[in-house]
């Protein structure tokens, strides 16, 4: 082996990409992805790469949305913050997809798939978990990425035009027609791993940004939901509800679980229902290796 293929990086395909990490022994992958923007995936991400190296794991992450960058600016802007305060907490480490000479390239080759690979292979050298943020569209970074993932986090806006990312409904919501774009695509990064004889992927949708009524819709969503999870296989979770707090934490990069040790002596009860839809999710993910302990 010389290197570069231990994920496939000399690789023709998406499937090759898969087959090439066949019996490897790798950090424990989470991707956090949805085609739709605006669901909280750099929000969820954030909080749990940072839950968990604040549980004394070594987490790496990536942002592969290549224009807007979230979750690469969310975490740059804790590193300033921190450094400004004189501040150590513990955080993920993020690094950039590393560049490809397309001179390099070998026919048949991709350039984003060999930048994909070239950022795991340095991440897993020294982490336990890598978290990866996928952008809100479908791209070739984010289908070789689900095809990677051992745990699948989807965060789902408590709409039906979010849902219907998942699978089609009729015009009541009650009858499910069929499944939708995101579910096969989902569908298609299974079918990859299994052929490469993988770990099946651990599904999980969050049912995120959830309002505090118990409105007709949100009771017909939640139906809908576990009807279509006996169907294409996932797992429900609660996620986090819809809460100032989280567009106040971005600018300086910090999480829930950061503020006592900013300076927030006394948190509000909304911070502390926060902090606890926090622990439930975590919980949720049942990763491999995790005590909740916060």
């Amino acid at each position: 082996m010389d290197g570069r293929t231990r994920y496939g990086i000399r690789q023709r395909s998406t499937a090759e990409h898969v087959d090439r990490i066949k019996g490897t022994s790798l950090a424990h992958i989470i991707v956090v992805g949805n085609e739709k923007g605006g669901a909280g995936k750099s929000t969820v991400s954030m909080h749990i790469s940072t839950a968990l190296a604040r549980m004394g794991h070594r987490v790496g992450a990536l942002d592969l949305d290549l224009r807007q960058k979230t979750m690469g600016r969310y975490t740059d802007n804790r590193l300033k913050f921190l450094a400004s305060e004189n501040l150590d907490l513990p955080s993920p480490t993020y690094i950039e997809l590393p560049e490809i000479d397309a001179a390099t390239l070998q026919p048949g080759e991709n350039a984003y798939d060999l930048r994909l690979t070239a950022a795991v292979e340095t991440l897993e050298k020294t982490c336990d978990f890598i978290l990866i943020d996928c952008p809100g569209s479908h791209t070739r970074l984010s289908q070789v990425a689900h095809s990677l993932a051992n745990t699948l986090v989807t965060p789902l806006n408590d709409s039906f035009v979010d849902f219907d990312l998942l699978a089609h409904v009729d015009s009541s919501g009650d009858k499910i027609l069929g499944p939708s774009v995101y579910s096969e695509m989902v569908w298609n990064a299974r079918q990859l791993r299994s052929h490469a004889g993988l770990k099946p992927i651990d599904w999980i949708v969050l049912r995120n940004r959830l309002g505090a009524q118990n409105m007709v819709n949100k009771a017909k969503m939640e139906k809908a939901l576990e009807r279509l999870a006996k169907r294409i296989g996932f797992r429900i979770a609660p996620g986090f509800s819809e809460r100032v707090v989280f567009r106040e934490l971005f600018p300086r990069g910090l999480t829930l679980l950061d503020l006592k040790d900013v300076g927030v002596k006394q948190l509000n009860i909304s911070n502390v229902a926060a902090r606890q839809e926090m622990r439930e999710l975590i919980k949720a993910l049942n990763l491999p290796g995790v005590t909740v302990n916060f």
